[in-house]
C-alpha cells in the first residue's frame, strides 16, 4: 500500500515535470543510471498494480451503474444477463489489462526514471534500494493484501448499521429527483397461504 502510494506520487510529479518545457539536464553517471533501472525493477509490480487499477476503474463505475438496472430485470433473466456482464467484464480486462500493464512499465523510465535522476542523489537511491530489498520491507509489502482484508471487513462491520440507512435514503431521494420507480425490494420467498379454516 505504501508502495502504490509512493508510485502514485511519482507518477504524478513524473507528469508534471514532462509538462514543463524541458532545461538542458545536467549529464547522469552510469553509474546513477544503473541504480535508477534497478529501483524501477523492484517498482516493477507496483507499476504492473496502478496499471490495472487503471483499468479497472472505468469497469467498477460501469458495474455501479449497471447493478440498479440490473435489480430491475425480471427475476427469470437476471442471473443469465449477470453472467453475460461477468463473461463481457472479464473479457475486457483480459484485454486490456496486458495492453495498460505493458506500456506503463515501457513508459517507467523516461517518467518515473527521469524523475529519479532528477531529483535523487546515488546515495539516496542506494539507500531506497535497499529499504525495497529489505527482508522486513517484503514481509511488511507481503501483509498489505491481508491488512487491507482486516481493516476493510472490521470497518464494514462496524459502520454498516450506520450507513446502510443513509445509502437507502440517498437512493431513494435520487430515485425521486430523477423521476424514476424505485428497483422493486429483492423478492424473498414466497409466504404460505394461510390455512383455510374447516
Amino acid at each position: 500500500m505504501l508502495k502504490m502510494l509512493v508510485l502514485s506520487a511519482a507518477l504524478v510529479a513524473a507528469s508534471v515535470v514532462q509538462a514543463q518545457a524541458p532545461a538542458a539536464a545536467p549529464a547522469t553517471s552510469a553509474a546513477k543510471k544503473e541504480l535508477v533501472a534497478k529501483v524501477l525493477k523492484l517498482q516493477q509490480p507496483a507499476i504492473e498494480a496502478m496499471a490495472r487499477q487503471l483499468v479497472e476503474q472505468p469497469v467498477r463505475q460501469m458495474l455501479q451503474q449497471a447493478g440498479p438496472a440490473l435489480q430491475r430485470l425480471p427475476a427469470e433473466r437476471r442471473e443469465a444477463v449477470a453472467r453475460d456482464i461477468e463473461a463481457d467484464v472479464r473479457k475486457f480486462f483480459d484485454e486490456s489489462a496486458p495492453i495498460v500493464t505493458t506500456r506503463a512499465v515501457a513508459l517507467a523510465p523516461s517518467t518515473i526514471g527521469a524523475l529519479l535522476e532528477e531529483r535523487m542523489t546515488e546515495a539516496e537511491l542506494r539507500e531506497v534500494i535497499s529499504i525495497l530489498e529489505s527482508p522486513a520491507n517484503r514481509k511488511f509489502q507481503q501483509l498489505g493484501g491481508e491488512m487491507q482484508k482486516a481493516i476493510g471487513e472490521k470497518l464494514v462491520a462496524e459502520t454498516r448499521g450506520e450507513v446502510e440507512g443513509k445509502v437507502r435514503a440517498l437512493d431513494q431521494t435520487l430515485v425521486r429527483r430523477l423521476g424514476i420507480t424505485a428497483p422493486a425490494p429483492a423478492a424473498s420467498a414466497p409466504r404460505p397461504a394461510p390455512a383455510k379454516k374447516p
